[in-house]
């Protein structure tokens, strides 16, 4: 049985290295497409994509990712990465950008179609994206579904895939680096991320306090303060970048008040 759930997780780990390394080769391949139809795309985006992959990577392929199983604060570095940096990363390289450049006019324009449909007006809302993120955390650590996805590896490789897709869809309706349909003002973003921030903080010192079924209070502790200090840091580069759109967006508009005050 044990040789048996080895080889499962073997397998499921060169899944996951064949789908990340499929999707670093399908975004260079779109950067050569769109290079000999378009200027030059800017090489640091292919680095963000390529750094976001290398996390999800070392999360879910590493050692690291072996460890995660028996060890909660080897698990809190994973979900980090998984979850939070690697989005972060991924979004900032403007994958649904560089799609559109690659594309003919017309699957451009059904693609764009696609992305205006109420369907993904609810998914990319950002309260939405809130409740998936935030909500589906506080179901993986406060229910038995944490110890659920170490019990069964079908169970793990569908909450992964939440952590990261929840993450990456949190991430794209805070701040707007791909061409965004429905868009909503920053100050209404920034109220749904500090909202954001303060559940994650919640549920980082619940952990602490209350740790997950199976998880020795030594490492909950850990795996707590990890989660709350770690997704500060990254929490604090979204704050950033958000603010920074937000001062450019009111750049004009602030122009244009000082213009007709002095007029």
């Amino acid at each position: 049985m044990e040789h048996s759930g080895h080889a499962e997780q073997s397998a499921i780990m060169l899944l996951y290295m064949i789908l990340l390394l499929t999707g670093w080769v399908l975004y260079v391949t779109g950067v050569f497409i769109s290079n000999k139809k378009r200027r030059a795309w800017p090489w640091h985006r292919t680095a963000l994509w390529s750094m976001g992959i290398l996390c999800m990577a070392f999360a879910l392929t590493s050692p690291l990712a072996i460890q995660s199983h028996s060890n909660f604060v080897a698990h809190m570095v994973a979900h980090l990465l998984l979850g939070m940096l690697a989005p972060l990363l991924m979004v900032l390289s403007a994958p649904m950008t560089l799609l559109l450049r690659t594309l003919n006019v017309a699957s451009a324009r059904n693609l764009t179609r696609l992305l205006k449909s109420r369907f993904f007006l609810f998914l990319s809302h950002p309260v939405t994206a809130v409740i998936l993120n935030i909500g589906g955390l506080y179901l993986l650590y406060t229910t038995n579904l944490y110890q659920a996805m170490h019990d069964s590896q079908l169970v793990g490789v569908i909450i992964h895939a939440h952590l990261f897709l929840a993450g990456y869809l949190f991430t794209a309706a805070i701040i707007y680096i791909d061409p965004v349909p429905h868009r909503f003002s920053p100050l209404y973003r920034a109220i749904l991320l500090t909202l954001a921030l303060a559940g994650h903080g919640i549920l980082s010192k619940y952990i602490y306090a209350h740790p997950p079924a199976g998880v020795p209070r030594q490492e909950a502790e850990a795996g707590g303060m990890l989660m709350y200090y770690g997704g500060d840091a990254v929490d604090l580069m979204l704050i950033v970048i958000l603010c920074h759109q937000w001062y450019k967006a009111s750049r004009p508009r602030l122009a244009e008040e000082c213009g007709n005050q002095v007029n």
